[in-house]
């Protein structure tokens, strides 16, 4: 049983409005799904993906008006979104640094040339070369063109306090592999990559251990999770069987209707999450038109009304 990848990743938000004129419009990421978060509907809950909305491409925010994150361990660092090709990282350097903010230079990192860039609010992320392997599905819509957009998620870097009670979990419950380790230009230990499935970029989880750092504070800027590809209900029903037989706490199987999700914490209080590739966002919208409208699924429909009264324009 293993899982396949990265399926998701979600970060906090303060400002809806400037994220989406960041991710969609600068980063010409598409907004699949504009939806709110299920456990507290005041909140929006914006989906960026891929011209498809595949799952492995979502990069996802929660709304909350919180403070900055203040930054330390035990906590997800950075971000990697895959693009294709030396040139394309030349074209991104430049757009980046034309609109102002934190942007590195383009440097080889564990074998691939990447580009570590902040977002307005100083969420961390990095172009990483996956160079051009598997499928893509560009947004014809996007600003950006076609060759030059972000093709998906990973490699995910976390860093932790301690290092040997994640290694158990991500290899003894989790099944991933430990592959390699490397030293990054800007990190203070050796990074620790592990893989799933068939591996490669958009499989790794790559982590630092850093037992005297202190620990984060959740806020603005920061990320509030990782979530793993599982293709099926059959096996995302096993790994919930597996959880329990180990003694993992856990949400128990929620159903978020664009896909099925496990919860748990690994022992540095890092939130994770199991994810069924299916049904996907296309299940109450057509593909054409995802992202256009506040989607909601089916049990928060009849309160549709109030939630909407909640919400404040973003577009």
């Amino acid at each position: 049983m293993q899982l396949t990848g990265i399926h998701h990743l979600t970060a906090i938000s303060a400002g809806p409005r400037g994220n989406l004129a960041f991710y969609a419009g600068r980063l010409g990421m598409r907004l699949v799904k504009k939806t709110v978060n299920q456990d507290d509907v005041s909140a929006y809950h914006l989906f960026y993906a891929d011209g498809k909305a595949n799952p492995g491409t979502d990069l996802t925010f929660f709304d909350f008006p919180v403070a900055p994150e203040r930054r330390g361990a035990n906590s997800i660092s950075r971000t990697g979104l895959r693009v294709a090709g030396e040139r394309t990282l030349g074209f991104w350097r430049d757009r980046l640094r034309q609109a102002g903010g934190v942007t590195g230079d383009v440097v080889e990192v564990d074998g691939r040339l990447t580009l570590p860039f902040e977002d307005t609010e100083g969420q961390r992320l990095v172009l990483v070369d996956d160079h051009g392997i598997g499928s893509s599905s560009p947004w014809e819509r996007s600003p950006v063109p076609a060759e030059h957009q972000i093709r998906g998620l990973g490699p995910i870097m976390l860093n932790v306090q301690n290092f040997a009670r994640i290694e158990q979990v991500l290899t003894s419950v989790l099944n991933m592999r430990k592959v390699r380790d490397y030293a990054a230009p800007d990190a203070p230990a050796d990074v620790h990559v592990f893989a799933m499935g068939e591996g490669g970029p958009a499989a790794e989880l790559h982590v630092i251990g850093q037992k005297d750092l202190p620990e984060a504070t959740r806020g603005a800027g920061g990320v509030h999770h990782v979530a793993f590809r599982t293709p099926d209900d059959a096996q995302y029903e096993a790994w919930a069987r597996r959880l329990n037989e180990l003694g993992v706490r856990n949400s128990g199987e929620v159903d978020r209707f664009y896909f099925r999700s496990l919860y748990f914490r690994e022992p540095n209080g890092i939130l994770f999450e199991i994810a069924t590739d299916g049904p996907g966002f296309a299940t109450d919208e057509p593909m054409e038109t995802l992202g256009e409208k506040l989607a909601l699924p089916p049990f928060l429909e009849p309160r549709r009304a109030q939630i909407e009264a909640g919400l404040k324009p973003i577009e």
